[in-house]
Protein backbone atom coordinates (compact mmCIF):
# COMPACT_ATOMS: atom_id res chain seq x y z
CA UNK A 1 0.00 0.00 0.00
CA UNK A 2 1.13 3.36 -0.85
CA UNK A 3 0.13 6.42 0.50
CA UNK A 4 -0.07 10.03 -1.25
CA UNK A 5 -0.53 12.95 0.05
CA UNK A 6 -1.42 16.40 -1.69
CA UNK A 7 -1.79 19.49 -0.37
CA UNK A 8 -5.47 20.37 -2.19
CA UNK A 9 -8.03 18.37 -2.71
CA UNK A 10 -7.62 20.06 -6.40
CA UNK A 11 -4.05 18.75 -6.83
CA UNK A 12 -5.05 15.39 -5.79
CA UNK A 13 -7.49 14.87 -8.30
CA UNK A 14 -5.03 15.91 -10.87
CA UNK A 15 -2.28 13.95 -9.46
CA UNK A 16 -5.09 10.85 -9.64
CA UNK A 17 -6.20 12.00 -13.71
CA UNK A 18 -2.48 11.83 -14.64
CA UNK A 19 -2.17 8.63 -13.03
CA UNK A 20 -5.16 7.15 -14.84
CA UNK A 21 -3.63 8.45 -18.19
CA UNK A 22 -0.30 6.94 -17.20
CA UNK A 23 -2.09 3.50 -16.45
CA UNK A 24 -3.98 3.42 -20.43
CA UNK A 25 -1.04 4.59 -22.21
CA UNK A 26 1.21 1.78 -20.47
CA UNK A 27 -0.91 -0.77 -20.91
CA UNK A 28 0.24 -3.13 -23.50
CA UNK A 29 -3.28 -4.37 -23.77
CA UNK A 30 -6.06 -3.79 -26.51
CA UNK A 31 -8.93 -3.23 -23.99
CA UNK A 32 -8.66 -1.87 -20.54
CA UNK A 33 -11.46 -2.67 -17.63
CA UNK A 34 -12.52 -0.07 -15.28
CA UNK A 35 -14.24 0.02 -12.54
CA UNK A 36 -15.91 3.43 -11.60
CA UNK A 37 -17.21 5.07 -7.80
CA UNK A 38 -19.70 7.88 -7.10
CA UNK A 39 -19.52 10.78 -5.41
CA UNK A 40 -18.22 14.10 -4.94
CA UNK A 41 -14.91 13.85 -5.61
CA UNK A 42 -15.08 11.40 -8.33
CA UNK A 43 -17.20 14.34 -9.96
CA UNK A 44 -14.32 16.11 -10.17
CA UNK A 45 -11.94 13.85 -11.42
CA UNK A 46 -14.67 13.08 -14.09
CA UNK A 47 -14.39 17.03 -15.17
CA UNK A 48 -10.63 17.32 -14.73
CA UNK A 49 -10.55 14.56 -17.56
CA UNK A 50 -13.14 15.31 -19.36
CA UNK A 51 -11.23 18.96 -19.82
CA UNK A 52 -7.74 18.18 -19.79
CA UNK A 53 -7.92 14.77 -21.12
CA UNK A 54 -10.53 14.59 -23.82
CA UNK A 55 -8.29 14.44 -26.14
CA UNK A 56 -5.30 12.34 -25.23
CA UNK A 57 -6.35 8.93 -23.46
CA UNK A 58 -7.76 6.48 -26.13
CA UNK A 59 -10.76 6.30 -24.73
CA UNK A 60 -11.53 3.54 -27.39
CA UNK A 61 -9.66 0.91 -25.76
CA UNK A 62 -10.91 1.67 -22.47
CA UNK A 63 -14.56 -0.38 -21.01
CA UNK A 64 -16.15 1.38 -18.10
CA UNK A 65 -17.98 -0.49 -14.92
CA UNK A 66 -19.76 0.47 -12.08
CA UNK A 67 -18.29 0.01 -8.40
CA UNK A 68 -21.61 -0.14 -7.29
CA UNK A 69 -24.91 1.51 -7.96
CA UNK A 70 -28.45 2.60 -6.52
CA UNK A 71 -31.28 1.02 -8.04
CA UNK A 72 -32.86 4.26 -9.84
CA UNK A 73 -33.45 4.99 -12.91
CA UNK A 74 -30.06 6.60 -15.49
CA UNK A 75 -31.68 10.16 -15.48
CA UNK A 76 -31.94 9.76 -11.49
CA UNK A 77 -29.21 12.49 -9.49
CA UNK A 78 -28.44 9.69 -7.18
CA UNK A 79 -27.39 7.26 -10.07
CA UNK A 80 -23.53 7.15 -10.23
CA UNK A 81 -23.90 6.22 -13.84
CA UNK A 82 -25.64 9.45 -14.31
CA UNK A 83 -22.61 11.81 -12.85
CA UNK A 84 -20.07 9.98 -14.75
CA UNK A 85 -22.15 10.54 -18.15
CA UNK A 86 -22.73 13.98 -17.68
CA UNK A 87 -19.28 14.87 -16.40
CA UNK A 88 -17.32 12.31 -18.33
CA UNK A 89 -18.56 9.91 -20.94
CA UNK A 90 -21.11 12.03 -23.33
CA UNK A 91 -17.99 14.40 -23.64
CA UNK A 92 -15.37 11.76 -25.05
CA UNK A 93 -15.05 9.59 -27.95
CA UNK A 94 -15.76 6.27 -26.42
CA UNK A 95 -17.65 3.26 -28.48
CA UNK A 96 -21.30 2.66 -26.46
CA UNK A 97 -20.77 -0.86 -26.14
CA UNK A 98 -17.77 0.16 -23.88
CA UNK A 99 -20.06 1.32 -21.22
CA UNK A 100 -21.50 -1.50 -19.10
CA UNK A 101 -23.59 0.52 -16.61
CA UNK A 102 -25.76 -1.40 -13.65
CA UNK A 103 -29.06 -0.81 -14.63
CA UNK A 104 -30.76 0.41 -11.78
CA UNK A 105 -33.91 0.74 -13.13
CA UNK A 106 -34.28 -3.03 -13.07
CA UNK A 107 -35.32 -5.82 -10.50
CA UNK A 108 -32.03 -6.12 -8.21
CA UNK A 109 -32.63 -10.09 -8.13
CA UNK A 110 -32.06 -9.96 -11.41
CA UNK A 111 -29.62 -7.46 -12.57
CA UNK A 112 -27.09 -8.99 -9.77
CA UNK A 113 -27.62 -12.14 -12.21
CA UNK A 114 -27.16 -10.12 -15.29
CA UNK A 115 -24.38 -7.66 -14.55
CA UNK A 116 -22.28 -11.06 -12.84
CA UNK A 117 -22.85 -12.15 -15.91
CA UNK A 118 -21.76 -9.43 -18.21
CA UNK A 119 -18.79 -9.01 -15.97
CA UNK A 120 -17.46 -12.81 -16.24
CA UNK A 121 -18.15 -12.55 -19.59
CA UNK A 122 -16.02 -9.45 -20.64
CA UNK A 123 -13.71 -9.09 -18.00
CA UNK A 124 -10.04 -11.76 -18.32
CA UNK A 125 -10.22 -14.18 -15.11
CA UNK A 126 -7.27 -14.95 -12.62
CA UNK A 127 -7.51 -17.08 -9.76
CA UNK A 128 -11.12 -17.58 -10.56
CA UNK A 129 -12.34 -14.22 -10.08
CA UNK A 130 -12.06 -11.45 -13.24
CA UNK A 131 -9.30 -9.31 -12.78
CA UNK A 132 -9.89 -5.34 -13.71
CA UNK A 133 -7.25 -3.51 -15.09
CA UNK A 134 -8.62 -0.44 -12.47
CA UNK A 135 -10.23 -0.10 -9.85
CA UNK A 136 -11.16 3.63 -8.39
CA UNK A 137 -12.53 3.29 -4.90
CA UNK A 138 -14.19 6.86 -2.46
CA UNK A 139 -14.61 6.20 1.22
CA UNK A 140 -17.51 6.82 3.18
CA UNK A 141 -16.60 9.18 6.47
CA UNK A 142 -18.14 5.19 8.35
CA UNK A 143 -15.54 3.90 6.52
CA UNK A 144 -17.64 1.99 3.85
CA UNK A 145 -16.38 1.67 0.49
CA UNK A 146 -18.79 0.60 -2.57
CA UNK A 147 -21.96 -0.47 -1.00
CA UNK A 148 -20.29 -2.61 1.37
CA UNK A 149 -21.12 -1.31 5.08
CA UNK A 150 -19.93 -2.06 8.41
CA UNK A 151 -22.97 -4.47 9.18
CA UNK A 152 -22.75 -6.08 5.92
CA UNK A 153 -19.17 -7.85 6.48
CA UNK A 154 -20.03 -10.73 4.80
CA UNK A 155 -19.77 -8.85 1.41
CA UNK A 156 -16.22 -8.94 1.61
CA UNK A 157 -15.74 -12.68 1.82
CA UNK A 158 -18.82 -14.23 -0.16
CA UNK A 159 -17.65 -15.85 -3.37
CA UNK A 160 -20.25 -13.80 -5.67
CA UNK A 161 -18.99 -10.97 -8.61
CA UNK A 162 -21.22 -9.02 -7.07
CA UNK A 163 -23.68 -8.62 -4.11
CA UNK A 164 -27.18 -6.53 -3.13
CA UNK A 165 -25.91 -4.24 -0.44
CA UNK A 166 -28.57 -1.82 1.59
CA UNK A 167 -27.82 1.30 3.44
CA UNK A 168 -28.33 0.99 7.24
CA UNK A 169 -29.76 3.96 7.90
CA UNK A 170 -31.82 4.20 4.59
CA UNK A 171 -32.25 0.42 3.80
CA UNK A 172 -32.15 1.54 -0.07
CA UNK A 173 -30.60 -1.50 -2.07
CA UNK A 174 -27.72 -1.28 -3.95
CA UNK A 175 -25.89 -3.44 -6.33
CA UNK A 176 -21.99 -3.78 -5.22
CA UNK A 177 -18.57 -5.22 -5.99
CA UNK A 178 -17.63 -7.70 -3.43
CA UNK A 179 -14.41 -7.80 -1.45
CA UNK A 180 -13.53 -10.54 -2.95
CA UNK A 181 -13.60 -9.07 -7.05
CA UNK A 182 -11.98 -5.96 -5.89
CA UNK A 183 -9.14 -7.32 -4.39
CA UNK A 184 -8.28 -9.53 -7.53
CA UNK A 185 -7.21 -6.09 -9.42
CA UNK A 186 -4.17 -5.30 -10.92
CA UNK A 187 -4.68 -1.55 -9.41
CA UNK A 188 -7.27 0.06 -6.86
CA UNK A 189 -7.46 3.46 -5.98
CA UNK A 190 -9.07 5.09 -3.07
CA UNK A 191 -9.59 8.68 -3.93
CA UNK A 192 -10.87 10.84 -0.82
CA UNK A 193 -10.57 14.50 0.00
CA UNK A 194 -11.97 16.33 3.15
CA UNK A 195 -11.55 16.92 6.79
CA UNK A 196 -14.78 15.06 7.61
CA UNK A 197 -12.67 11.82 6.02
CA UNK A 198 -9.88 12.16 8.37
CA UNK A 199 -10.77 10.30 11.10
CA UNK A 200 -12.00 7.22 8.74
CA UNK A 201 -8.61 7.11 6.86
CA UNK A 202 -7.27 7.65 10.71
CA UNK A 203 -8.73 4.42 11.26
CA UNK A 204 -8.01 2.26 8.27
CA UNK A 205 -4.64 3.48 7.04
CA UNK A 206 -3.00 4.33 10.70
CA UNK A 207 -4.85 2.00 13.20
CA UNK A 208 -6.02 -0.81 10.24
CA UNK A 209 -9.48 -0.96 11.98
CA UNK A 210 -10.58 -4.21 10.92
CA UNK A 211 -14.65 -3.20 11.75
CA UNK A 212 -14.30 -0.77 8.91
CA UNK A 213 -14.91 -2.22 5.45
CA UNK A 214 -12.24 0.21 3.46
CA UNK A 215 -9.47 -1.64 5.96
CA UNK A 216 -10.50 -5.38 3.95
CA UNK A 217 -9.52 -3.70 0.56
CA UNK A 218 -5.97 -5.36 -0.05
CA UNK A 219 -5.59 -6.68 -3.61
CA UNK A 220 -3.99 -9.99 -3.32
CA UNK A 221 -1.74 -9.23 -6.24
CA UNK A 222 -2.11 -5.84 -7.25
CA UNK A 223 -1.05 -2.54 -6.38
CA UNK A 224 -3.28 -0.30 -3.57
CA UNK A 225 -2.57 3.59 -3.93
CA UNK A 226 -4.59 5.89 -1.24
CA UNK A 227 -4.92 9.60 -2.96
CA UNK A 228 -5.49 11.85 -0.18
CA UNK A 229 -5.46 15.46 0.19
CA UNK A 230 -3.98 17.57 3.16
CA UNK A 231 -7.49 17.62 5.09
CA UNK A 232 -8.59 14.31 5.16
CA UNK A 233 -5.02 12.58 5.71
CA UNK A 234 -5.07 15.24 8.99
CA UNK A 235 -4.63 12.68 11.78
CA UNK A 236 -1.71 10.65 9.92
CA UNK A 237 1.54 11.34 10.50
Amino acid sequence: MEVKIFDTAELTVAKMALKFSELVHKSVKGRIHVALSGGATPNQLFSLLRDEYQHSIPWEIIHFYWVDERFVPPANPESNYHWADYYLLMHVDIPVGNIHRIKGEANPSEELIRYSKEIAALVPQQDGYPRFDIIFLGMGTDGHTGSIFADQMELLTTNRFCSIGVHPQTRQRRLTFTGKLINNAEYVAFLVTGADKALAVEKVIKEKDITLPATHIQPTSGVLEWYLDRAASSKLK
